[in-house]
């Protein structure tokens, strides 16, 4: 403790190390230069011990619990590190949510500013009043829409004879009416540009296996239990002759169901020939935005194999819903609904991304933070944001696992989690192919850090794409500590409108701000063991065939952080090489 308290007063924070190792003498090389590799690693757990400090108050002593009972520990002290504890973005949530639950009010960015108990209990947790979500007076009785009625929009009588006129069954099942969501309004722009070219690159497709017809009936019924479940999936989006996109979630819609046959005999694989098959486009007026394409694999030798098109509008999903979905039919396909969380309302989300931080609040930070940008960052020049992904090649890498182990070591060593890390490579590596000192390039936000309690068990469009601008020349002992704390005060923005974020620079009109992605998320540990393996469902006689995501940039990173190992997915169109 004393060592490093005296390292402290000399050195800024984040280089202060997390755990302090004696030895006798440092192993060196056969040239007299220090041996990394035959350094023993820093055991973290003798590191608490030493470092230990007892809660000293109440508040401090709920926080040590709640921290170690979030990761998984014996005990923690007051002044340890949530993030070199092991702790990451994701179980941020979990211990905001339990915070919560218990009446104690914090941010994930006090968070990641400060993270360990003595400074949120110094803070006095609370960051400040909490937004309270304007209550949905649509009767669930109603027969009439009344303006008063909708409390996330303002609409007219002429409004919502409009709305109540497209919605099969009419205003007895419509459930809600709101805006969309920020990440939704940039999806619904390119489905619009795309429509008139007669494609939706947001259309997501998953193809599964069933090894009966019986299988696949059950899952269809169980996958209707799902959508009945959640709003948003029960949701359309109109617009036409209205003054803003709206969502529109109906009490009752039936998921649609298609079968085709598929030709006995010929070339071509029959998990693309069944995408082939599926309906060409996706009506996003009409609720379900999910749809289902099934079909006899007449190719098997025993007739029992059936495939099954699960396609879904992105304005509805992330990457963390499809894994919820699947969980969920698992539960109603094993008799196991009672353990299924109550879903999170996705108005809830809608309001605090559109309400809890005013668009002044997010004009000032990026005023600060991109105010001199006069030029996109485009990696090899590419600039094109509008294409269908068609062309697009994908190239999966794992991370060797000592090597993980490593950087791991790293992070926890300067107090900061793993996605700092690969920010602040991703900066380097757009730095290098753009030849700018401080490239802009999009991060993708997981959405659900404030969008209140079960909404991690809730499938939806929580995510959000927003800039981060990174000094590129930075080391890594000072790049560290500095993205980490870019990442905490942009979580404060992390609703933010990517289109507000642009108009603050001086680029051109109709010009990109950034050209590439990186997406930062956690999987499950094991459910990937190759890179070439599909996740696993988890349901006996259904196996993932195929699945795929694309985005509009030209090139993204999407790095998997299974709590073990790391695996990349890189999408990048020609002429860049994913490889």
């Amino acid at each position: 403790m004393e060592v490093k308290a005296g390292v402290g007063a000399v050195l800024p924070e984040y280089m202060v190390p997390s755990a302090i190792v004696v030895l006798d003498a440092l192993p060196l090389t056969v040239n007299g230069k220090l041996d990394r590799r035959a350094l023993p690693a820093p055991d973290h757990t003798a590191a608490l011990e030493v470092s230990y400090r007892a809660p000293r108050t109440p508040d401090e002593q709920f926080l040590c619990e709640t921290f170690a009972d979030i990761l998984g520990l014996e005990r923690v002290g007051i002044d340890d590190n949530f993030f070199e504890l092991g702790g990451h973005s994701l179980l941020a949530v979990t211990l905001v949510e339990r915070l919560r639950s218990r009446g104690v009010v914090v941010s994930v960015r006090a968070l990641f500013q400060t993270p360990t108990p003595a400074g949120l209990a110094a803070d006095g947790g609370a960051t400040g009043p909490v937004f309270v979500v304007p209550e949905n007076r649509i009767p669930g009785d109603a027969t009439v829409l009344a303006p008063e009625m909708v409390t996330l929009a303002e609409l007219t009588v002429a409004d919502l004879d409009r709305i109540v006129e497209a919605v099969p069954g009419g205003a007895a099942n419509i459930a809600d009416i709101y805006p969309l969501a920020p990440l939704q309004e940039g999806i619904f722009f390119h489905h619009l540009l795309d429509a008139e070219q007669g494609r939706d690159v947001y259309i997501v497709p998953t193809v599964l296996g069933f090894d009966s017809r019986q299988r696949v009936d059950e899952f269809v019924t169980a996958l209707q239990r799902v959508v009945d479940r959640h709003d948003i999936l029960r949701t359309a989006v109109l617009w036409e002759s209205l003054s803003q996109p709206l969502q529109v979630v109906q009490r009752q819609a039936a998921l649609p169901v298609h079968e085709v046959t598929l030709a006995p005999t010929g070339g071509g694989d029959a998990t693309a020939l069944l995408l082939e098959a599926c309906p060409a486009s996706m009506d996003i007026r009409l609720a379900p935005m999910i749809d289902v394409t099934i079909t006899q694999d007449t190719r098997d030798a025993d007739g029992d194999r059936w495939l099954m098109a699960l396609r879904s509008h992105h304005l509805t999903r992330d990457h963390q819903a499809l894994e919820i979905l699947l969980d969920e039919v698992r539960a109603h396909l094993e008799h196991e609904e009672g353990r299924l969380a109550e879903p999170a309302p996705y108005r809830d989300f809608v309001a605090y991304s559109r309400l809890a931080v005013s668009a002044e609040q997010h004009r000032a930070y990026f005023e600060r933070v991109l105010g001199g940008v006069e030029e996109p960052t485009a990696p090899y020049g590419v600039l094109d944001t509008h294409g269908d992904g068609s062309e697009t090649g994908e190239t999966v890498v794992e991370l060797d696992g000592e090597v993980a182990e490593r950087l791991r070591a790293q992070t926890r060593r300067h107090g900061v989690s793993a996605a700092a890390f690969f920010h602040l490579a991703w900066a380097r590596v757009a730095a290098a192919t753009t030849g700018q000192t401080h490239p802009v390039f999009g991060t993708v936000l997981l959405g659900r850090m404030e969008a209140g309690e079960a909404s991690d068990r809730t499938p939806g469009l929580y995510i959000n794409t927003l800039p981060i601008r990174i000094d590129a020349a930075q080391t890594l002992d000072q790049g560290l500590g500095t993205v980490q704390a870019q990442l905490g005060e942009l979580l404060a923005h992390e609703h933010a409108s990517l289109a507000l974020a642009q108009q603050v620079t001086s680029l051109p009109a109709q010009s990109p701000l950034f050209t590439s992605l990186l997406n930062y998320r956690h999987s499950k540990p094991n459910a990937i063991s190759a890179p070439d393996q599909l996740p696993d469902t988890g349901i006996v006689g259904i196996d993932i065939l195929h699945a795929q995501e694309r985005t509009n940039y030209p090139l993204t990173v999407s790095v998997d952080d299974t709590g073990v190992g790391f695996r990349f997915v890189v999408q990048a169109v020609a002429p860049m090489d994913s490889g």
